[in-house]
């Protein structure tokens, strides 16, 4: 369980059914070595099958979400042509392997430099806070190499083809304020807030009935991955298991009785 979860490199706190994980190395920036992305996997992990958890927050402790990889640890596997193992009992944080990809949402609060695997971390995430001295940058091609944590993918598709292009090829930063105008953050707080802003926002998905959320990223997802007509071919099916849910019996009771419903 979330309470048994202790690692060096990452904080672990299930709270009113949300999931805290908090990137733990201040003192190195929240440099992503390989045992810091274990951490985060098995993290993931028990968002995903803890029954009593509804949603998750990433954020970081110190001044910085990230300054990226720790390349000298990574270089011999991209060496290999390879990313990272599958590691038992661990999801996916960035979601490149669907079968892996947590099925609840994750709001993300950042600050500071958020760089290379920080920015893709963010790209795999539904819904993102930024405080307002935030940096993003995809450094790679100044490091000769390329991102390859999902940023190709997922830059192109949520702030369009030349202003992906436009950071992708450069290596230029993404200012805040430049992130919340394009999309890329959906909102941007002074220094300090961004958590609290996204624990807010992380609560109110969390009061939702579960099943409905879940069904929800799912749909967007498909769409999103396999185009409009394969989301479609879902729509109606994937009503009927909520329909027969004690939460759609509860939301219909609440809607007459006009009050909050109680999801289970």
């Amino acid at each position: 369980t979330a309470d048994k979860m202790k690692f060096d490199n990452l904080t672990v706190e299930a709270r009113d059914q949300v999931l805290f994980m908090g990137l733990n190395r201040p003192a190195k920036r929240n440099a992503f070595d390989l045992d810091l992305y274990h951490s985060l996997s098995l993290a993931y992990g028990e968002l995903e099958r803890n029954r009593d958890l509804r949603c998750g927050v990433l954020f970081a402790h110190g001044d910085h979400f990230t300054g990226g990889i720790d390349l000298p640890q990574w270089a011999p596997r991209f060496a290999e042509g390879k990313f990272i193992d599958p590691i038992e009992g661990g999801m996916d944080p960035l979601a490149l392997d669907e079968t892996k990809t947590v099925s609840k949402p994750i709001v993300m609060a950042v600050q500071g430099w958020c760089l290379t695997i920080g920015l893709e971390l963010l790209l795999a995430t539904d819904i993102r806070v930024a405080a307002d001295n935030t940096r993003f940058a995809q450094i790679e091609p100044k490091r000769g190499i390329y991102a390859i944590g999902g940023a190709t993918i997922r830059l192109p598709q949520e702030i369009g083809w030349g202003n992906a292009m436009r950071y992708l090829l450069t290596s230029d930063e993404i200012s805040a304020s430049q992130a919340l105008k394009m999309g890329l953050v959906q909102d941007v707080v002074p220094v300090g807030a961004q958590l609290s802003r996204a624990t807010d926002i992380a609560m109110t998905i969390a009061a939702q009935a579960p099943l409905a959320v879940q069904a929800t990223l799912r749909s967007s997802r498909i769409a999103r991955s396999h185009g409009a007509p394969a989301a479609i071919a879902r729509l109606a099916p994937d009503m009927v298991p909520l329909l027969a849910s004690d939460d759609a019996k509860e939301g219909i009771q609440s809607f007459i009785e006009r009050r909050d419903a109680k999801f289970s």
